[in-house]
């Protein structure tokens, strides 16, 4: 089901009404969300130090010093995505592989941006472009990307990455990977760019993708906020949001059934609060070089705190009922790339001197600040 937060009037407490919330654990606090009173569990108070903890991490290693970079138990054993998501590593290579890279035609880049997508994995792109050289719409050929895909698959290449579930559409291929680009085909040929690009709102692009087979509510949102990153875009991240299954597992831990059909509503309430439980806890969380957390970023950190609970809180249950935390943290040695789309104006940022100041202090008691806040997530 799909929840429009657009205008956040009346889903909120006003501020004259708003509780004075400083200093109060999560166990005090009624939270007033689209009309509901939601009473929090210790996980709500785990999603923000989390937060703070695994955005610490990501400062320090964009500093460039040598790990560890927290005290975190959880953390140090465990894979978890960034707080902002254009920060992970499949993101910075879109940015700087895919969306910014080659022809800045949109019709391009739309179709470099759901070829990279649909296979959601580096190696693949990379397979891709050495066989056949820089991906082009004007230049494509169904049967020459097929071989190629096919020849791989045959010889035991992983096509997909694990991150997402990609469905097969039915578009009369025997292989996956063949149906996938079927879709391409069938979405260039309905001149989708130029109807996504068209589109009023966010919401009426992602209904645009979302017509296709094999496109469901979940990644017609993901593969839009990552067309959204280039240039032949503009949406307010803001506008729009789209619970997935991991979000509403965390949705489920910090509020239980009481925030049942009200998810996208709550990931608002969490992007448009942020400040006020930062704050409220004693944490210091400076943002992605100024950008605050954005409605896809806070729907991404309900899936991590999902995670991390299972060990933090294994007493709290979500939807699932998963138990464990499947993916270890394995060291990537491959450098840190922190490159983000232009608009954001955070890149300048990024490399003032006054930004290296604020990561070389970031960086110089990076466990401190980590295990003040693991001590809390574990003990919490």
């Amino acid at each position: 089901m799909i929840q429009r937060t657009g205008d956040a009037s009346g889903l909120f407490d006003p501020p004259e009404r708003r509780q004075a919330v400083e200093g109060r654990p999560a166990s005090d606090l009624v939270l007033q969300v689209a009309g509901r009173q939601l009473r929090p569990t210790a996980v709500f108070d785990t999603y923000w130090r989390f937060a703070t903890a695994r955005h610490a991490v990501y400062l320090a290693r964009v500093a460039g010093r040598p790990g560890p970079w927290t005290m975190d138990p959880i953390l140090i054993r465990h894979r978890f995505t960034n707080c902002y998501r254009a920060a992970d590593r499949v993101s910075q290579f879109l940015l700087t592989e895919v969306s910014y890279a080659g022809d800045q035609r949109w019709e391009e880049v739309f179709f470099r941006t759901l070829l990279f997508k649909l296979f959601n994995r580096t190696s693949t792109w990379q397979l891709l472009a050495a066989a056949l050289g820089e991906p082009w719409w004007d230049s494509y050929s169904f049967d020459a990307y097929d071989k190629v895909l096919s020849g791989a698959f045959a010889t035991g290449h992983r096509l997909y990455s694990a991150a997402y579930v990609m469905p097969s559409p039915r578009l009369g291929a025997v292989r996956k990977h063949s149906n996938h680009l079927r879709l391409i085909e069938s979405m260039m040929r309905s001149q989708t760019p130029r109807r996504v690009a068209a589109a009023a709102d966010m919401r009426g692009a992602f209904e645009v993708l979302r017509d296709f087979p094999g496109i469901g509510d979940f990644l017609a949102y993901q593969y839009l906020i990552d067309l959204n990153y280039s240039s032949g875009l503009g949406f307010d991240e803001m506008d729009f949001v789209v619970p997935g299954p991991g979000a509403r597992d965390g949705i489920r831990k910090c509020f239980g059934s009481a925030a049942d059909g009200i998810e996208a509503e709550v990931i608002r309430y969490m992007a448009d609060r942020q400040e006020e439980h930062f704050q409220r806890l004693g944490l210091e969380f400076p943002g992605l070089f100024g950008r605050r957390l954005q409605l896809i970023d806070c729907q991404n950190l309900f899936c991590e705190v999902d995670k991390y609970a299972r060990v933090a809180h294994p007493t709290i249950a979500g939807l699932s009922g998963r138990t464990r935390i499947k993916q270890a943290y394995r060291p990537d040695p491959a450098p840190l790339t922190a490159w983000f789309p232009p608009k954001w104006g955070i890149n300048a940022a990024l490399n003032a001197p006054q930004a290296q100041v604020r990561l070389a202090a970031s960086d110089s008691h990076p466990q401190l600040v980590s295990s003040t806040a693991a001590e809390q997530l574990t003990l919490g």
